[in-house]
């Protein structure tokens, strides 16, 4: 009996024994933790303009309390006096300072202030400013570089024969200048160089006819005329001019018996030329390419030296007449009108509207 109960014990025991584990696990899971100790987190500020702004809360509206003010303007709602809105302050501080700031004078610069006062002074930029139309016509582009091709042409040909013939040049300038000495001296002298002669009588017609080609263009006598026949027929007519009058003076030195006279009167004729053709050489380049002022100028100093080489020519062939003829001084002013200044004016009048102008 004893032993029974002993057995029973041992496999109770035993038993319990092997229950011990699942209990200890149990009451690990059952057991409460103890609290872990946390360092504190590091706290951040944030300012208040960075923090969400609360919603404002909902407020119920009635719909007769809504006034329509005008077809596209906002609605607004009246809210009960018990309801508490919220009211931005700092949104309306931020645009009370942008308006302060938008209100605020610019400063304004010397360049503004310059421009504005030249809006008020100048009467071109004012608004009831006059208005001024330009009624020139519009004159066509003409080339002029064969001017420059022209008088150094002109330039040239003048060298040469200076350069060829100083001898003739020499003893050309000392008659001129010296009119005591004898005048079958002078006139030995420079016939023997005949050749000489004919070049400066032809050089004294190109010089005159683009004299005048410059005058009529500086004066705006025939703008429309082609140089390349305008000056031709100038150079032609001079040519002419003084090739009928040698023809006359032969002519009257045969009819009345008197061609010596006649042969001194052409000579002093044709000297006074010549240096004349000589003489407007530097007018030409002031006239062909000088501004308008300064050829004007220079067109008036022309004038002057012509007009006194012709009245130093007269005063020449009055001297050398009276040594043959004896006359009185009115005769030989009617000579002059009648036989040099009438012819030339007559032939270049008449010449000028035929060629030029067609119309006689």
């Amino acid at each position: 009996m004893q032993n029974i109960f002993l057995v029973r014990n041992w496999l109770l025991f035993l038993f319990i024994f092997s229950y011990l584990p699942i209990m200890a696990q149990t009451a690990d899971s059952t057991a409460v933790p103890a609290p872990v100790k946390k360092k504190p987190a590091a706290t951040r500020v944030v300012p208040d303009s960075l923090r969400p702004k609360p919603r404002p809360a909902a407020v119920a509206v009635k719909k007769d309390t809504v006034r329509t003010i005008r077809k596209d303007t906002v609605r607004t709602a009246a809210v009960p006096a018990t309801a508490a809105v919220p009211v931005d302050t700092s949104a309306h501080k931020t645009d009370s300072a942008a308006l302060a700031a938008a209100s605020r004078p610019k400063p304004i610069s010397e360049y503004d202030l310059y421009m504005k006062k030249l809006a008020q002074e100048n009467i071109f930029l004012k608004p009831g400013r006059p208005v001024f139309r330009d009624t020139n016509t519009i004159r066509p582009f003409r080339d002029m570089d064969w001017l420059v091709y022209l008088v150094g042409g002109i330039l040239l040909l003048l060298s040469i024969i200076r350069l060829s013939y100083t001898k003739y040049f020499v003893d050309l300038f000392r008659a001129f200048f010296n009119p005591t000495l004898s005048q079958r001296q002078l006139k030995d002298q420079l016939s023997q160089a005949p050749f000489p002669n004919m070049l400066l009588n032809t050089f004294f017609a190109v010089s005159l006819g683009v004299y005048l080609y410059l005058v009529l263009y500086r004066q705006q006598v025939f703008p429309q005329a082609e140089p390349w026949l305008l000056i031709p027929g100038l150079i032609v007519l001079v040519a002419a001019v003084y090739g009928i009058k040698y023809v006359m003076l032969r002519f009257c030195g045969w009819l009345f018996g008197n061609s010596e006279l006649a042969d001194a009167y052409i000579f002093i004729l044709y000297l006074i030329n010549k240096i004349l053709g000589v003489l407007l050489v530097p007018f030409l380049v002031v006239l062909a390419f000088c501004d308008v002022e300064i050829a004007r100028t220079f067109l008036y100093i022309s004038i002057f030296f012509i007009v006194l080489l012709v009245v130093y020519r007269y005063i020449r062939s009055y001297s050398l007449v009276r040594q043959y003829l004896s006359f009185s001084k009115l005769h030989f002013f009617l000579y002059l009108c009648a036989f040099e200044v009438a012819p030339v004016l007559i032939l270049t009048k008449v010449l000028l509207n035929i060629w030029l102008t067609g119309n006689p």
